[in-house]
């Protein structure tokens, strides 16, 4: 059995509190910038996040992580922990995701190049457990998920 990461191991603690208090829970990354160490947690909600939902969460999700770490055994020390919104370049994990925003310009990043690149811009057109669909120029283009980093909605200006 795989070793969880620290950052899965938050994600089930923390996501149904957050689910119970009506947002969604994107994403959750635990870094090393510097010398500090930063548990960041990215929520939503269909009408918007502000200021005062993400100091909501934040405090309800710290005295929860405090309890569930009582032996330091998620945290070896000490960490920053931040709430905020995915912001406009939301990152799309979940197959929800991916239907929620198909038709929207995307970015999609890969590990290794296919057909010599490794970044691609381009209309979500669909997925499957073993492709993203995006257009790129016109031309559908199927990217293997097994080769996808990443994949957040792209900023369009006109």
């Amino acid at each position: 059995m795989q070793k969880q990461t620290t950052a899965q191991r938050v994600t089930s603690i923390i996501a149904p509190t957050i689910e119970e208090m009506g947002f969604e829970l994107v994403d959750v990354d635990y870094v090393k910038e510097g010398q500090d160490w930063y548990l960041r947690v990215y929520i939503d909600h269909e009408n918007g996040i502000d200021l005062s939902a993400c100091e909501r969460v934040s405090r309800r999700i710290d005295s929860l992580l405090d309890e569930n770490d009582r032996d330091n055994s998620l945290f070896p020390g000490s960490y920053i922990l931040e709430v905020s919104s995915p912001g406009l370049t939301r990152p799309l994990k979940k197959d929800a995701d991916f239907d929620r925003y198909e038709g929207r310009m995307v970015t999609v990043k890969t590990y290794a190049p296919v057909d010599g690149k490794k970044e691609f811009d381009g209309i979500l057109k669909g997925y499957s457990d073993k492709d993203i669909k995006i257009e790129v120029d016109g031309k559908l283009l199927e990217i293997p998920r097994d080769k996808v980093s990443l994949v957040h909605l792209a900023v369009v200006f006109n």
